[in-house]
């Protein structure tokens, strides 16, 4: 997926298609809406659910465990962080709301400078999901709910003005993969170490 950022007639032509898909979806927003997704987009009004994820943690692996996995956690959210923006800085995309080409056609309800591939909302939140649905699912039947706070939290990214479809895509996909690979290198180490 990275290749198509690369400038050869193919990769011109699918940053095309992405920008007219992002137009178009950019399209639907209006100011009635604009509150809620600002509210979705921001990390600190997740919160609750956040601390939920952790009460599980530490209710079905013990205070232990649990602290351990916090450590590992942290340590996967700032692998995938940096991962997000080398990609970034290696392919240097404008965002929508930076796009000259775009800007005077879209609604970019929120203004960023930095770079726009590879989203890191949606990256991280894919990874982390993936993550916490491999290691609860035989304990809590539901869980797999928790799919919904990535798919809003990244599609508020397109609605506001600062990402592509692509970025969004790629970033769940890569994050996808980060959280099935911690996840199999989580249970690697605690079977390493008897835990």
């Amino acid at each position: 997926m990275f290749l198509f950022i690369n400038h050869t007639p193919f990769s011109d032509r699918f940053v095309g298609y992405d920008k007219e898909l992002f137009t178009y979806l950019n399209g639907f927003g209006n100011s009635n809406w604009d509150g809620f997704w600002l509210l979705v987009t921001e990390q600190k009004h997740w919160i609750p659910l956040f601390l939920l994820l952790f009460y599980l943690l530490f209710k079905t692996f013990g205070l232990k465990k649990g602290l351990i996995l916090l450590v590992l956690i942290a340590l996967f959210i700032t692998f995938s962080d940096q991962l997000v923006n080398f990609i970034k800085h290696y392919y240097m995309r404008l965002r929508p709301c930076s796009d000259p080409e775009l800007e005077p056609t879209i609604r970019a309800v929120l203004k960023r400078n930095s770079f726009s591939f590879v989203s890191g909302h949606s990256t991280t939140s894919f990874a982390m999901t993936s993550f916490f649905i491999l290691l609860l699912k035989n304990r809590y039947k539901y869980i797999r709910f928790l799919l919904i706070w990535p798919i809003l939290f990244a599609y508020s990214r397109v609605y506001l003005g600062v990402h592509f479809p692509l970025d969004i895509f790629t970033g769940m996909y890569l994050g996808l993969l980060e959280g099935f690979l911690f996840y199999y290198l989580t249970l690697s180490f605690f079977r390493k170490f008897n835990l």
